[in-house]
């Protein structure tokens, strides 16, 4: 008997799966240990006798199913496994059966492909605390000006934004946006690459941008441009993404021009740490306060990108994987070589050692520094 317990492995699995539809295997260590939810998966495809905590009714169901080549495989659930949704969540059935075309699914590679992007991104929100079920979350809207969104951080996929109106999905059709993640004082487009260095759609990401912050403002009342997040499987897919747009000849259309500030999260366990710091309210004014005194502040004067001068060198804190800054503090580097910092973690270390190429002095910090300072 498999009893369904908020927090379990199949509760979580099952959470994600009415999210996103169907999702990687690779994903399944952004849920926690990747083992164990591999051999649940492997139990679920066969029949089990399944019960949610509560109790009320026994399934007997085949609740997964598992599709593709080694290395592709996709994970969905199974047809006859679905009624066990509703004990999740009440009238959860129907809106996952509207959602996801009455459970058909196109089997074309880049159909597939879109829909691990986005249940990538959901899994590392989920496991930082962010919550990501649609059910649960208020709907977005453009009739009004109003606080629609929850005061805590919350995921919005992309979806969910199209289904506004026919002018919503023609700016965001062609777009790589998979979602909107908004917490108390910001949001963020959400973007994710995967292995692959970032294609950037130049006008299409102009036109998303442009939609988010108007949603934005009538749904949250936040103003300006967006930052962004950027997931990927590694480091190497941040420095591949930021050597790829040096040879973009419209820089007008660059995504470092489109979104400012573009945090890049890997999909791994540092990259949920990560997100958990980038939403606590007002995060870069606390971080920056804990790492300098406040005469040694830059305070975004100046043309040159820095956060403060410290002992006669210009320091960048690089704790919150900005690469945007990041290619703006080289390039001034180029022009003014005075003796500099970078501040990273362990894991951002070899990255920056290639893009940097030894024009600045690098210095790590834990983690765990950094998170208590946030009180994370």
């Amino acid at each position: 008997m498999i009893t369904i317990r908020p927090g379990s492995h199949v509760h979580r699995l099952l959470q994600l799966l009415s999210v996103a539809g169907e999702i990687p295997a690779s994903a399944l260590p952004l849920l926690g240990n990747g083992r164990s939810y591999s051999d649940l998966v492997y139990k679920l495809q066969s029949p089990q006798d399944i019960r949610h905590e509560k109790g009320g009714t026994v399934y007997r169901v085949r609740l997964i199913q598992v599709s593709g080549r080694k290395g592709e495989r996709t994970i969905r659930l199974y047809r006859k496994g679905l009624p066990v949704l509703d004990g999740l969540y009440p009238g959860l059935l129907d809106l996952y059966l509207q959602s996801f075309r009455q459970h058909t699914f196109i089997n074309d590679r880049s159909h597939i492909e879109r829909n691990h992007r986005v249940a990538e991104a959901v899994a590392v929100c989920m496991a930082a605390g962010v919550e990501t079920r649609q059910y649960a979350l208020p709907t977005l809207q453009k009739a009004d000006f109003r606080l629609t969104v929850p005061d805590m951080p919350s995921f919005y996929i992309a979806r969910h934004i199209k289904k506004l109106s026919e002018d919503e999905t023609s700016k965001t059709s062609y777009t790589r946006l998979v979602g909107v993640l908004f917490y108390p004082g910001g949001y963020y487009a959400a973007y994710n690459t995967r292995e692959a260095v970032m294609k950037w759609k130049g006008i299409g990401e102009v036109k998303a941008s442009g939609s988010l912050q108007e949603l934005a403002r009538m749904n949250a009342g936040l103003g300006g441009t967006p930052p962004a997040l950027l997931f990927g499987s590694s480091a190497d897919v941040a420095l591949g993404t930021i050597l790829e747009s040096d040879k973009n000849r419209r820089p007008g259309l660059r995504f470092d021009h489109v979104y400012p500030n573009i945090h890049f999260v890997p999909l791994d366990g540092d990259g949920v740490r990560l997100l958990k710091t980038l939403v606590v309210p007002d995060w870069n004014e606390k971080l920056l306060g804990a790492l300098f005194e406040s005469s040694q502040r830059s305070y975004n004067k100046g043309a040159m990108e820095y956060d403060a001068l410290v002992d006669g060198k210009m320091v960048l804190s690089h704790l919150d994987g900005d690469i945007a800054r990041l290619i703006r503090f080289r390039e001034a580097m180029h022009y003014r070589p005075d003796p500099a910092v970078v501040l990273c973690y362990p894991w951002q270390v070899g990255f920056l050692k290639v893009y940097l190429g030894g024009i600045a002095e690098i210095r790590e910090l834990e983690m765990g520094v950094v998170e208590a300072a946030l009180g994370v």
